[in-house]
């Protein structure tokens, strides 16, 4: 298939579906940590198992061009925070800044900017990165348990999935037993509430994915009035699924920074930067191939175009420009976004989404370090009112 089309359908899926269903990973955990509204996770969630499950069974049946699993240690605990502190106070992810620079917000092409900007920082202090950072703190090689597991990749995703939606349901049932009072009465008259909460979970479970369907149903009675309104991120995350599957079937994982970090170099490049005698660029993104676009960079362009199609068509577009109080937020974030995805490596797509659906190792690490920043930027912003966990 053409490289040039699977871009172009991908990117273009990607965008609409973030767009329509505000698919952020920084309004998933920080309004969970705020708030605990879960409506985003619950998105984010479903579309990692999903796409996990896909993934492994195109494994397993050899669909698949290749998993992105780097080295694992402290790399990703450090990386990671400081990409989840910097996303939180950006008020945007690597995807969600995607999207909302299609949508016309020019504080996230400020953001895209000083990413860039963490890009180049963190090349030129690559090769001193490597002996003082990266080698002291990566403790093992990539790997992802898809390749290792005796249990087939297809059949192990479906047992990661499930248990993960069991503890899931679990969480729910203790906190629905514990504030509803006729499943408070109902539990104790059996005197089994601990076993009996994944029951009350998975029955509230069931009854919100009966509720959700029943709404889709609904919206595909007036198509074109539904396609305008916001999407539930569940419909989003079936959407992004579909289109990572596809891209995992023909190029790789679903990545947004290390084609950012390309895009930058190939940019210096243009105005006469040697960008491809610095190792990072030259060796490590480019692999020595030389400074030129490729198929994840176009991937990413697309995923603009998309959201703003998207966005024009819903009537959300408009050129947005931001309050000086807010220029901050879009240098110091993008600043830590764009060198902690380097350091970590990788972003919350390369490493929540798509390295987790990979079962990567290195990605569970990062992951763990992304939440823990986070949570604890989503204290500070909060701090004077309080957060609900």
């Amino acid at each position: 298939m053409n490289s040039l089309l699977i871009a172009a359908a991908v990117g273009l899926g990607l965008g609409v579906f973030l767009q329509k269903g505000r698919f952020c990973f920084v309004n998933a955990f920080r309004d969970l940590f705020a708030y605990k509204d879960s409506r985003v996770t619950k998105g984010v969630i479903a579309a990692t198992l999903l796409t996990m499950v896909f993934w492994g069974t195109a494994y397993q049946l050899g669909y698949y061009q290749g998993f992105w699993t780097p080295g694992w240690g402290l790399t990703g605990l450090l990386g990671g925070f400081v990409f989840g502190i910097g996303m939180t106070y950006a008020g945007g992810c690597a995807s969600g800044t995607l999207y909302r620079a299609g949508e016309g917000y020019l504080q996230f092409w400020l953001t895209l900017l000083f990413m860039g900007v963490g890009y180049a920082v963190f090349t030129v202090a690559f090769p001193t990165l490597q002996s003082t950072y990266f080698q002291p703190l990566t403790f093992g090689e990539g790997v992802s348990l898809f390749s290792v597991s005796p249990v087939p990749a297809g059949l192990l995703a479906l047992l990661v999935a499930a248990g993960v939606t069991l503890v899931y349901a679990t969480v729910i049932g203790r906190a629905k037993t514990s504030s509803d009072p006729g499943e408070r009465a109902t539990v104790a008259s059996v005197e089994l509430s601990g076993l009996l909460a994944p029951v009350v979970g998975l029955r509230q479970f069931g009854r919100g994915t009966r509720s959700y369907a029943r709404g889709l149903v609904r919206a595909w009675r007036t198509p074109v009035a539904s396609s305008k309104r916001p999407w539930d991120p569940r419909t989003a995350a079936l959407g992004i699924t579909a289109v990572a599957v596809l891209w995992f079937t023909q190029v790789s994982i679903v990545g947004v920074t290390g084609p950012e970090a390309r895009w930058t170099g190939y940019l210096l490049e243009q105005v006469g930067v040697d960008a491809g005698g610095y190792e990072y660029w030259g060796a490590i993104l480019f692999r020595g191939e030389g400074v030129g676009v490729t198929v994840d960079m176009l991937m990413i362009g697309f995923v603009i175009v998309g959201a703003g199609l998207a966005a024009l068509w819903s009537g959300d577009f408009s050129l947005r420009v931001p309050k000086r109080r807010r220029l901050p937020n879009a240098v110091v974030g993008g600043l830590m976004m764009g060198a902690g995805s380097r350091l970590a490596p990788g972003c919350n797509i390369g490493n929540i989404y798509s390295g987790i659906a990979e079962l990567s190792v290195h990605s569970f690490v990062a992951a763990v370090g992304i939440v823990a920043g986070v949570y604890v930027m989503t204290h500070w912003i909060y701090r004077d009112v309080g957060c609900a966990i």
